[in-house]
């Protein structure tokens, strides 16, 4: 346990950015796992918008140091690859 001051201020310090951490990248699934559904639904839009938000928070995890940057890069390639695959609607 910690014994000096500095030490325990450390320890309240690394408790509270362990908790933001975790749900930041806990609100990065969340957005990423929203664009998968909506890529597989039929509305194509909706896709795209939820792709954009996924994307920003991937950014932000990035910025904030939450996540690398080339893991962020590499599921927002993915993403965008899925939805790319994805055909237009056929509804007019």
């Amino acid at each position: 346990m910690a014994t000096h001051e500095s030490a325990k201020k450390r320890a309240r310090q690394t408790l509270t950015k362990s908790a933001r951490n975790t749900a930041r990248v806990s609100r990065i699934r969340s957005f990423i796992r929203q664009a998968i559904e909506a890529n597989a639904g039929d509305d194509k839009a909706a896709a795209e918008t939820a792709f954009k938000t996924a994307m920003s928070e991937l950014h932000r995890g990035v910025t904030k140091g939450v996540i690398n940057k080339n893991t962020a890069s590499r599921k927002i390639s993915r993403l965008n690859a899925s939805l790319k695959a994805k055909p237009a609607s056929t509804a007019r």
